[in-house]
């Protein structure tokens, strides 16, 4: 039995409250599996044994779902290595076997580290960046939301004091998800971030989520704010912030992976939220990005409810995605 088959087994007995997760993840990617699992499984009718032609065929599949070119050349020479040693001529066999070779490659010889780790003493501090435009304060409010379910104390930071309506932005998911926001009058994030952190250490908050401005045009003005922002930070929280999470648009495709590499450079970016994944047919962009910029996605979109925002799981994203092969 494959791994997708082991998956798919374990999915089917999940208690009430996991198959809530998995649901969000079966409708969030109902257009990358209408498009790209429906054109896997005609190639199989089309091609009955395996050929050149079929690789041809299945390459463009996996360029058109946002894996990356430089990706589907190294995962499909490693498929035909597979195809060659274990003789595999049957293409309805190599179906699920790509997939479980997705799988590997996205897991690799790493623990792959989807959570976020709370600290034990103090509030636990993450930094949320990326270009206007990807939904990064309506993922912050949506996480907000998650946690505060889940019984914890938020705090939200209004650190983007650039983009108009940014604020008032974030105060209205304060309001909807019942969180407290913290905002200044001041334009300097750091000014309103370093106001934030001391009243959210002596009102004991678990987590602190701080907003940042979007801008990447000029990388040089970006470096020193958020370098600036991080030194503030220190000094009321040595070790944090504890993560700098970088939110991307799923429907940008490959625009959105030139906009990981870039943050990349700028500061430590040590995990991505992929939003609006519900939106395009092409989900495949999760692969590319561990693949690309070796960085875990930690949350994924799914959908505009408050609801539709789930902690990114390898094993749900690949049974979502391929439930219907």
């Amino acid at each position: 039995m494959g791994l997708f088959s082991k998956i798919k087994n374990v999915f089917s007995n999940k208690n009430n409250e996991i198959k809530e997760e998995i649901k969000n993840y079966d409708t969030g990617l109902k257009k990358s599996r209408e498009e790209f699992v429906s054109q896997l499984a005609n190639l199989s009718k089309k091609y009955k044994n395996i050929n050149e032609d079929y690789f041809e065929e299945l390459e463009n599949i996996l360029i058109m779902a946002d894996i990356g070119i430089n990706t589907v050349m190294t995962f499909v020479d490693r498929l035909k290595d597979r195809v060659k040693s274990e003789k595999i001529t049957d293409s309805n066999i190599l179906k699920e076997i790509i997939v479980d070779e997705l799988f590997v490659m996205y897991v690799g010889n790493n623990i792959i580290d989807s959570k976020i780790h709370f600290i034990d003493n103090g509030p636990t501090v993450i930094l949320f960046v990326g270009v206007n435009g990807v939904g990064k304060t309506t993922t912050i409010g949506k996480i907000a939301n998650m946690y505060k379910n889940k019984g914890k104390k938020v705090m939200l930071v209004a650190g983007d004091t650039f983009r108009a309506g940014a604020i008032e932005q974030l105060e209205e998911w304060g309001n909807r998800t019942g969180t407290r926001v913290v905002s200044g009058s001041s334009k300097d994030p750091s000014s309103v971030i370093y106001d934030a952190l001391e009243i959210a250490k002596n009102e004991k908050y678990d987590m602190v989520m701080i907003d940042t401005a979007g801008r990447l045009q000029n990388k040089n003005n970006l470096m020193e704010e958020l370098a600036k922002i991080n030194r503030v930070i220190k000094k009321i929280i040595p070790e944090a912030p504890h993560e700098t999470l970088l939110v991307i648009d799923a429907t940008t495709g490959q625009n959105g992976i030139s906009q990981a590499k870039s943050f990349k450079e700028i500061t430590d970016i040590t995990g991505i939220v992929l939003t609006k994944l519900d939106g395009t047919a092409k989900g495949g962009i999760v692969l590319a990005i561990k693949e690309e910029v070796n960085i875990p996605v930690k949350f994924v979109g799914l959908g505009e409810r408050e609801d539709q925002i789930e902690a990114f799981d390898i094993e749900k994203y690949i049974y979502g995605l391929f439930k219907d092969l």
